[in-house]
């Protein structure tokens, strides 16, 4: 069974939108809010980097995906990751689209086939970005693992990470927490299923 992990740049108000900037297809007016006004604070980020090393595979919805696929392949911090697995979960976006220069690249186009996907034997797939996703895949008791980043920021707009649909409570086990000079807070979770 692969472990599906949400890692995610996250406001103190749940927002996770445009940590790093806005995109053309998701121009939000605080666009890089990770980079604003918080120090620098390499320690903080140490997490990001084990992510790299752990990760076998990584899962996108499609608007990350067409924000992504054009500029990861060809960064040089994102290098370790180019040739591995990217699976697309989108209902909408076809093979034509599919860039060829980022690994091998499959589309999912349910949930179901992601609850299959996780059946499978393999490592860590991780998932970036991908607000939509990550709600419908928490809604649906997909997500495993939380790595977030907690920013001391209230933005007031933009996607959340949690959807507001009435479900049952979901418990989460602190597995690792630190807070730093800055006052960003790293939180790990497991999803007890």
């Amino acid at each position: 069974m692969r472990t599906l992990i949400y890692t995610a740049f996250v406001s103190l108000d749940g927002v996770v939108d445009s940590p790093g900037g806005g995109s053309r297809s998701e121009d939000h007016r605080s666009g890089g809010w990770t980079f604003k006004d918080i120090e620098f604070r390499p320690e903080a980020y140490e997490i990001k980097g084990r992510e790299t090393e752990e990760a076998t595979a990584l899962m996108f919805g499609r608007t990350s995906y067409e924000a992504f696929s054009p500029l990861w392949p060809d960064m040089e911090e994102f290098a370790a990751l180019k040739e591995l697995p990217k699976y697309v979960v989108s209902t909408t976006l076809g093979e034509d689209a599919l860039v060829d220069n980022w690994g091998d690249i499959t589309i999912l186009r349910s949930l179901e086939d992601v609850a299959k996907l996780k059946e499978t034997d393999g490592g860590p797939i991780f998932i970036h970005g991908s607000a939509t996703l990550a709600r419908n895949l928490a809604d649906a008791g997909l997500i495993d693992r939380y790595h977030l980043l907690l920013y001391p920021v209230l933005l007031g707009a933009g996607k959340r990470m949690f959807s507001d649909t009435d479900k049952e409570k979901q418990m989460l086990k602190l597995v690792e927490s630190e807070t730093y000079a800055n006052g960003i807070t790293k939180l790990v979770y497991d999803v007890a299923h």
